[in-house]
């Protein structure tokens, strides 16, 4: 980009979305973006790379989205406003060559986000596609009952801290309120966690359910690791209850 670019000014927002996680670097990217200035945003977690998915680029609201057509990109899009059109990036004078087979994001994704950067219209790099045929991810919806939610694992942050498909309207909706201790049922394994508002609400090594940085409810341990504790895993499913006397 910087080749292409000189005077682009370049935020890195993240390296650290594991392998073949679509879902997780489209939270991610959704969580992060209200917080970036309008521009071009680039995301590549791209595990269909070489194959018959489209590359795209996305317009809405002021910004553009680049990256590829696996849903990675709808959900910050629609979040921030909404696609008003996409195009089929496929006009080869915007892109390195040769164009390598498995590393798109350096041969197709960068360069055509500088271009783009650079004024290039969007309509340059290659044909219009329809927005309702863009592919889109599965994002698991929460379960809840009088008291109780089953709530999917969306993705696990370098902390450990796990985050849920659900907010803290959800955990008002069930009289989870904070201060209260639930059970929660991951596996064949329980465990007792509080609701909490802060870390400091709980002792060391103490799971809490609380609200991050996001509007996301999450698991934690203070001062510990909540994945490795409850070997939780992006997609897997926990039952959340009122703590039994």
């Amino acid at each position: 980009m910087k080749r292409i670019a000189p005077d682009l000014e370049v935020i890195d927002i993240t390296h650290g979305i594991e392998p073949q996680q679509v879902l997780q670097g489209a939270l991610v990217l959704a969580n992060t973006l209200p917080y970036m200035p309008a521009g071009v945003h680039v995301a590549v977690v791209d595990p269909g790379v070489g194959g018959d998915r489209k590359a795209l680029v996305l317009r809405g609201d002021g910004r553009l989205f680049v990256g590829p057509d696996n849903g990675l990109l709808l959900v910050a899009a629609e979040r921030l406003g909404g696609v008003s059109d996409a195009v089929s990036i496929e006009n080869e004078e915007y892109l390195l060559r040769p164009v390598s087979r498995t590393f798109h994001g350096r041969d197709v994704f960068s360069p055509v986000a500088a271009h783009l950067a650079l004024g290039v219209p969007i309509g340059e790099l290659g044909p219009p596609v329809d927005v309702v045929e863009l592919q889109r991810l599965d994002v698991p919806t929460l379960e809840t009952g009088a008291s109780r939610m089953r709530a999917t694992v969306l993705y696990v942050d370098r902390y450990g801290n796990v985050q849920l498909n659900a907010t803290t309207d959800d955990l008002d909706r069930v009289g989870m309120d904070p201060g209260a201790t639930v059970e929660i049922d991951v596996g064949f394994e329980s465990y007792f966690a509080r609701v909490a508002t802060t870390f400091a609400d709980v002792r060391p090594g103490d799971i809490l359910l609380y609200e991050d940085a996001y509007r996301n409810v999450a698991l934690a341990v203070n001062g510990g690791n909540a994945a490795e504790m409850l070997s939780a895993r992006p997609g897997q499913q926990i039952r959340i209850s009122p703590a039994r006397e």
